[in-house]
Formats: C-alpha cells, structure tokens, sequence
C-alpha cells in the first residue's frame, strides 16, 4: 500500500515510525513531515489544510490511504473533500467527515452532543459577545474555579480556569469582546469546575465497530506541580495506574458505548480516532472533552504499546470491518518527556542545532517542532522532541526517559522534572 500521513508533530512521527514497521507498505509519505519522519518516510511540503495539492498528489503517487494527524483538516472537511471527487472518493481518508469533526470543532456541539446521549459530563452555559454581560451573571452562580473554553480551535490553549470571579468576567470579556483567541471565542463555554483527575482513553472506530487502545494521562502545564500556563502536552504515562479493570468498565458503559452509538443515531460520518478527554470524580468517570485524533504527547506513549500491525486496524476502518480486529497490547508501561523550547508556550525562537540525538539508544526519540538544516537537525517549534522508554513500571519508564534527555542538547531546552508525580 501507498500511505500519505498529515502533519508534521510528534504525533505524526509516532504513526510514521509505526506505519513503517508495516510488511504491507509500500511508499510511505508525510506532509509535510519534519527531521525525525524524513528518516523513516519521504516528506512532501505541503500544507495540511491544502486540498487540492493533497487530492493531486494522492492521485499522482497512486495514494490508497491517508492518514490526518491534526484536527484542522478534518474541521475544514478533508473527509468530504475525498469523498466529493469521483477520482479520490476510494481512497481510505483516516478521520471523521466535517459534521462529525465538529465534536473537536465546537465545545458546544460537543456538549449538546453528551446531553443528548445521556453521556456524563461538567453542567454548562454558552455565551457571545452579545450575551457577555449574562455571562459574567452566570458566573456568580457558580462555585470557583471557573472554567472557560473557547468554542472553536485554539490550539489546545483555549481554556482558562480561574479561581477569582472578578478575573474570570475580565476573561471572558477578553474572549468575546477583545477575541482573545480570535474566531475560536467568538462564542465561550462556560462550565462547572470538576474536581478530579485527568486520563485519556482513545478508540478507533470504522462508524459502527470499534476497538480500544491503551489509555495515557497527560500533562498540560508548562511548570512543575501542574502550574503555569497550559501547553500543547509536556509529557504522558500509559498505562494510568490508577485505571483498574471496573474504573475501564465504567468508561466502555458509560462513555464509550454511547458515544460510538450516538454516531449511528446522529449519523455523524465517523471513520477515524476518537480521543476521549476524561476526569475521575470519586469513583466516576465524566468527559471533559472529545477531540477527533490521535492526542500528543498520549501517541507517543499509545502507539508504542500496540503490538498489532497498525496498518491492518487502519485498513478495517476504511472497510468497516474493525470487528475482526483483536487488539494486542504490551505489557510494559510507556513514557514519555517533551522537550520544548525556551519561553514556549508564549514567544520562543527557533533554529536552535540540536545534539544528541544519535546517541540514544535506551529509548524511542521521536521529533515534533525539528527540521533539518542541511546535515544538521534544528528547532521548528514550541514542543521539539518527545523521548519516549518502555519498562515494567511506569516509575522505571520515566526513568529511563530523564536518562536519555540528559544526552540532548540545544540552546534554552526545557523540560518539565516532575512527570508522573501526581500518580
């Protein structure tokens, strides 16, 4: 098979690195890729969200598979725009159609979503520039912390959780009035505070079966001790110890079941990942939020651990025969450490050589804002370099990981020391 995966994250260079390994593959590209996907694949520049130049390539290079990493394409209808063309409709595109994407799209499409398919989540409130004044109003009804979500893409940073009401109505006038986040909070969910802790748990879906992969917890904020500003992810842990076997049977019931059945009964056009952001109340789990990809850093720690050939289960989502998948998953936990540059997730410079890299051997580096340069490797980006251990404990795998990034080098490199102190 000829595959073209999308993007050019950490993300993107796990399915990569694991799509490679694949006896079934033939020509294997990304767009546009970055210096650790240039090793295993060939990268093509090319935008993601660039349609036209991705059906003519597709076309061109005798594509049977895309695979889209990031949200944005699939929010802009990349799904449809395959199956609108009678040349590239019979190429599998991993990922859901634009009305289905909208779960990602819009925080309130995904809230309607769950209330209406009895799916537990936070009680919440939409609110425009119009109505920003019963917004700050609804605010006093509620107990502190306040939550607040840009409803459309904003990058994993469009949400706010503020402790003062005075701040958190100076916010929300900043979102709607000022357009903080520019379109993404042209409308603003405002919901309950719930006090938990975080895990992800990702499915794959052909529409109508699914299967489940391993779940991760992540760790979004760029300080020690969970503090500073939210990020893009600054490291994972899978398997989440504190997932026991009813906690999982608690999410297939109550989250996972009903979500995959919403698709059916909403037909929402779903073929695709389905990342599901979750909080453990007590005992109980509720969703946070729904993202239509594969998460990052989670793929990094997620991927790894499956044993199966990736490509077959992306196959049966094209074919709709995902139940004759049987999932196998190692037994070692994963982890992974995200490197990042200086001053992210605010200003940061780029082009900074990296070294190192070849010198680990103890784990899995696997690149997200690297280009080369020549010979050299250089920074691209906020998030750079994700190094992801295996071991029988998750405390081993972290480790292992600390290790290996202690060989890397590059001017102003950040990383947080604490991932993994909360479990």
């Amino acid at each position: 098979m000829n595959i073209l995966v999308l993007g050019s994250g950490g993300r993107e260079h796990t399915l990569t690195w694991k799509i490679a390994q694949s006896p079934r593959v033939t020509k294997l590209f990304v767009a546009p890729g970055n210096a650790g996907t240039a090793g295993i694949a060939e990268n093509v520049a090319m935008s993601v969200n660039d349609f036209d130049a991705i059906g003519k390539f597709s076309v061109e290079n005798n594509i049977d598979m895309v695979v889209v990493g990031p949200e944005d394409p699939l929010v802009n209808g990349i799904h449809d725009y395959f199956l609108n063309d009678d040349v590239l409709k019979g190429i599998h595109v991993i990922g859901p159609q634009k009305e289905a994407a909208e779960l990602e799209g819009s925080k309130e499409f995904a809230k309607k979503f769950m209330m209406r398919h009895n799916i537990p989540t936070a009680a919440y409130e939409s609110f425009t520039k119009e109505t920003v004044e019963a917004g700050c109003e609804f605010l006093t009804t509620l107990q502190p912390p306040y939550v607040l979500k840009a409803d459309g893409l904003a990058a994993g940073k469009g949400v706010l959780i503020i402790n003062d009401l005075q701040e958190a109505q100076d916010s929300l006038r900043e979102m709607l009035v000022d357009a903080k986040f520019g379109n993404a909070s042209t409308k603003v969910v405002i919901e309950e505070f719930l006090d938990g802790i975080e895990l992800s748990c990702f499915v794959v879906t052909d529409g109508k079966n699914y299967v489940t992969l391993p779940t991760a917890k992540d760790y979004k904020r760029i300080g020690e001790g969970d503090t500073g500003l939210n990020t893009g992810g600054m490291g994972a842990v899978s398997p989440v110890p504190f997932a026991d076997a009813e906690f999982m049977e608690k999410i297939e019931s109550r989250i996972i079941k009903p979500t995959i059945d919403g698709f059916q009964k909403d037909s929402l056009p779903y073929k695709g990942f389905v990342f599901i952001g979750l909080i453990k109340v007590g005992n109980d789990p509720f969703v946070i939020e729904y993202n239509v990809r594969m998460g990052d850093p989670e793929t990094e720690v997620v991927i790894p651990r499956l044993e199966n050939d990736l490509v077959d289960i992306l196959e049966a989502v094209g074919t709709q025969s995902l139940n004759t998948i049987d999932v196998k998953i190692k037994k070692e936990a994963a982890t992974t450490i995200m490197v990042v540059s200086g001053g992210y997730p605010e200003a940061y410079e780029k082009g900074k050589e990296i070294t190192g890299i070849q010198t680990i051997e103890d784990a899995i580096v696997f690149h997200a804002g690297t280009k080369l340069d020549g010979e050299k490797v250089v920074t691209n980006g906020g998030r750079v370099i994700a190094i992801t251990s295996y071991a029988d404990t998750y405390e081993d795998a972290i480790k292992k990981s600390y290790q290996s990034i202690a060989k890397l080098h590059f001017d102003k490199m950040y990383y947080r020391k604490d991932i993994g102190f909360d479990l």
